[in-house]
This record gives structure tokens, C-alpha cells and sequence, in this order.
């Protein structure tokens, strides 16, 4: 009778004890089950050191890896966020900040911002990461990079998407100079006058090396804004912002210093239409048809891609995640699903 009685209270004990452990304290947070789970995309950042620079890197999502290379030159990942953040769904997303922009160091010569530069820094995150073969998007002048490192690297891709970009720097100034053409005559000619004088080394000492605010807003209001957005033009855009937030000593070097509507910097090395031809990875192309990258430069990359695909997007400028943020996604997921 007594060993009975023990092993009943033995069961009781054993049994409140299981159900306690199983009964969440007041307020504690439940376990997360495989369906809220499934609901949280981690984020993870860091850096990369490589050939004295520390690029900076950021993952979020999960899925095939696919690399994002931004524009400026000089801007930084930023201004991708919040647009892609649906690709993060089906797609682990590595944005970089090339070196010398955002958060990525800075380079005492600035002689090495250059294309070639970024391509072995893109090389080196790949190889770090552990990310083997990667898709690789380039956003306007991240385009160009893409490009070089598809034209270097084409091993260690699955997939090229081309986004607002260009292939020929010569076709490019031909763009800027229609731009400025549009202008209205008195705004033209008071950028033609300031370009005339000289855009840096003006006004207060910290302002010596940007463009003058005068400058920047007439370049980048009424000469940029009609070909950056049409269909959802950023409420919060800031013709000065690109004054304060780019990265000044990698901008003159790489775009030049004798204003917007010419590139003579080390971009000006940039003629790969004749190379073109040896890219054989599935390669998307993507476009505004009112871009500032014309769309008639990306028709010609399509026609030099064997099987690559255009997708020219409508009521839309430079920054087409923007302004068809629905169609874009859509087609960066339909293209990387194949």
C-alpha cells in the first residue's frame, strides 16, 4: 500500500511538473511556432576587408543569393530601401555600399575608385560569404560594374540584371546633353554659366569641394527630376540631397568635375558594347521608358545579349522600383525563377 501511494505521488509529481513546464509564465512570450517563424527574415551586417578597403555588406532574407550593386557613383544602398525589401521573400538580398560610399571606408588615393576596383570588391564579398554562384543586379552606374564583372566573372554568376543603366559612356553624354537641351532656356543658360565658372572651390570653405546649391538644385530639380520618376515621384526627394549625401572625392573622380550633364571621369572608359557579345548567363534588362539611361541604349545591350530579355517599364524614370514597384518585383522574381 505504501509503494503504491509513493508511485501515485510520483506520477502526480511528474505529470504538474510536465504541464508547468508547457504553461508559459504571465506575460511570457509564447514559443515561436514553424509558421510565425516563418514570418521573420533576420538581418545580418558586417564588413569585408579587401585591398585596404572595409566594404560593408547586409543580408536579409533567405533563399538563392542575389548581390545588389547601386548607382551614383558615390550614393550608397540606402535608396533601395524600402522597394526591394519584397524580394527578401524568395531571395537572400547582399546589398554592398561600394568602397568609398555610405558606410564602406574611404580610400586615401582617390585614383583607385574605379571600375575595375569595385568589380574585385564585388569578387571578394562573393568569395568571403561563401556565397558560390551568385545573381547580380547593377542599378545604374552599379550597372556598369555589373557588367565588367560579368565580363570578368561569368563563372560565378546564374543570373545578370541590368537595371537603368548603360554600356557606353560615349551614348550616355549623348543623353545628358538631351536633358540639358530640354531645359528651359533660362534655366540652361545659368547651368552653361555656372559650368563656365567652375563648379567647385566655391562659396564657403566646407563647400569647396560639392557642386554649389544653386547649381545642384537647377541640375538636379528641373534638369534630372522629369527623368528620374513619373508614376510615383518621391514626395520626400530633395534636389539638394545628392549635394550633402554623395560621396564627393569618388563623384569627381568617377563622373567627372565639369558637371552633370557630361561624364569625363574614370567612367569614361566605360565602352563594352562590342563585349557584350561574350556575356552568355541569363541576363534580364530593365528601363524606364522615361529614363534618364534612354531606353533606346538598353534596346541595344538586348540586341547584343543573345537571349536576354527587356522589360521597358511604363510611366516610369530612372528609379523604376519606384515607380512600378509591383512590376519590377515581378519581374526580378519571374526572371530569377528560371
Amino acid at each position: 500500500m505504501r509503494t503504491f501511494k509513493s508511485f501515485f505521488v510520483a506520477v502526480l509529481i511528474a505529470f504538474t511538473s510536465c504541464a508547468l513546464a508547457q504553461t508559459p509564465a504571465p506575460g511570457a512570450t509564447k514559443p515561436a511556432t514553424a509558421k510565425t517563424a516563418s514570418a521573420v527574415y533576420p538581418m545580418q551586417e558586417g564588413f569585408v576587408d579587401h585591398d585596404g578597403a572595409l566594404i560593408y555588406y547586409k543580408i536579409l532574407g533567405r533563399g538563392t543569393p542575389l548581390l545588389i550593386a547601386h548607382g551614383g557613383p558615390g550614393a550608397s544602398h540606402d535608396y533601395f530601401l524600402p522597394y526591394l525589401l519584397p524580394l527578401m521573400r524568395t531571395h537572400k538580398l547582399i546589398f554592398i555600399d561600394e568602397r568609398g560610399s555610405g558606410r564602406s571606408s574611404k580610400i586615401e588615393d582617390p585614383t583607385q575608385y574605379t571600375v575595375a576596383n569595385n568589380v574585385e570588391d564585388i569578387e571578394a564579398v562573393r568569395a568571403a560569404l561563401g556565397l558560390g554562384k551568385i545573381s547580380l543586379m547593377g542599378h545604374s552606374a552599379g550597372g556598369v560594374l555589373a557588367q565588367a564583372y560579368a565580363l570578368k566573372y561569368q563563372k560565378n554568376l546564374s543570373h545578370l540584371i541590368l537595371a537603368s543603366t548603360f554600356a557606353s559612356t560615349k551614348e550616355l553624354n549623348e543623353c545628358l546633353a538631351a536633358m540639358k537641351a530640354h531645359m528651359t532656356p533660362e534655366d540652361r543658360a545659368r547651368v552653361e554659366s555656372l559650368e563656365s565658372d567652375g563648379l567647385f572651390g566655391k562659396g564657403q570653405p566646407w563647400e569647396h569641394g560639392r557642386y554649389p546649391e544653386e547649381y545642384a538644385k537647377l541640375a538636379w530639380g528641373p534638369g534630372y527630376f522629369p527623368y528620374l520618376y513619373q508614376n510615383h515621384p518621391d514626395p520626400n526627394y530633395d534636389p539638394m540631397g545628392g549635394n550633402t549625401s554623395t560621396s564627393w572625392d569618388l563623384y569627381r573622380e568617377m563622373w567627372g568635375s565639369h558637371g552633370e550633364f557630361i561624364v569625363d571621369g574614370n567612367l569614361k572608359e566605360v565602352e563594352y558594347l562590342e563585349k557584350l557579345p561574350t556575356i552568355k548567363v541569363p541576363t534580364l534588362i530593365l528601363v524606364g521608358d522615361h529614363d534618364e539611361s534612354d531606353p533606346r541604349m538598353s534596346k541595344e545591350m538586348q540586341s547584343k545579349i543573345a537571349g536576354s530579355k527587356l522589360v521597358i517599364f511604363p510611366k516610369s524614370g530612372h528609379m523604376t522600383f519606384v515607380d512600378q514597384n509591383g512590376m519590377f518585383i515581378k519581374s526580378v522574381n519571374d526572371f530569377l525563377a528560371h
